[in-house]
């Protein structure tokens, strides 16, 4: 413990604290019906890029550098958790050895890019290994796009123009997914209303009152 919290290993020792913080809370939120792991995703672009494409033609650096780490292909929060985990470790096994050598730790700025940098491998390792089971099968992995045409529930808050609020539908797999919408119009829809989605806008999606009784089907059976 007493290594743990010297002051050149603080930053390491807190990037795993904030990894079970983030685990507990999951934990929480999941148990009353929000998962913050959707609700992360729907707020980050699809990362759909040509990683050998130049850089004005796939988004930039941070796009390319996002679809390297298969973000998209696996939950957000799993890569976040994979990065506190990779960081953090690294970090504390260098500061180990350094400590075995030299008698002492390195201050933690000397060693926070270099460690940034070796951890951004293990996360794609990570990234590789979980995408076909974090969100099951290949060929059951949804995108964004997917979700035009599908019916939602209402969840939290009230959707009103420039004021979204959270749904949650499940996919053709069984997946539950968290969407915040607001109407295509000036209509409001209340909390345990039924909502069509018709429209991507940004992180949210625009939504209209569902007439067609066979799409309000899966929701009532």
């Amino acid at each position: 413990m007493t290594f743990l919290l010297q002051d050149g290993n603080l930053l390491f020792t807190g990037a795993l604290v904030l990894m079970l913080m983030i685990a507990v809370l999951e934990g929480v939120m999941t148990l009353i019906g929000v998962g913050i792991s959707d609700l992360l995703d729907n707020l980050l672009p699809d990362t759909d890029v040509d990683l050998d494409a130049p850089d004005t033609e796939a988004g930039g650096v941070l796009t390319k550098l996002l679809g390297w780490l298969r973000f998209g292909e696996v939950p957000a929060l799993i890569l976040l958790v994979a990065f506190l985990v990779s960081f953090g470790i690294t970090g504390l096994v260098i500061q180990l050895f350094v400590d075995a050598l030299l008698g002492f730790v390195l201050p933690a700025w000397l060693l926070a890019v270099p460690v940034f940098l070796l951890a951004l491998p293990q996360v794609r390792f990570v990234g590789n290994l979980l995408r076909r089971f974090a969100v099951g099968d290949e060929t059951e992995a949804v995108g964004r796009k997917s979700f035009i045409g599908r019916v939602a529930v209402i969840t939290i808050g009230e959707a009103a123009a420039g004021s979204p609020a959270e749904a949650r539908f499940s996919d053709e797999f069984g997946t539950t997914h968290y969407v915040m919408v607001e109407p295509d119009g000036d209509e409001t829809f209340k909390q345990g209303e039924k909502v069509l989605l018709v429209e991507e806008s940004g992180a949210n999606f625009r939504v209209i009152r569902p007439t067609n009784k066979h799409l309000m089907e899966p929701l009532t059976r």
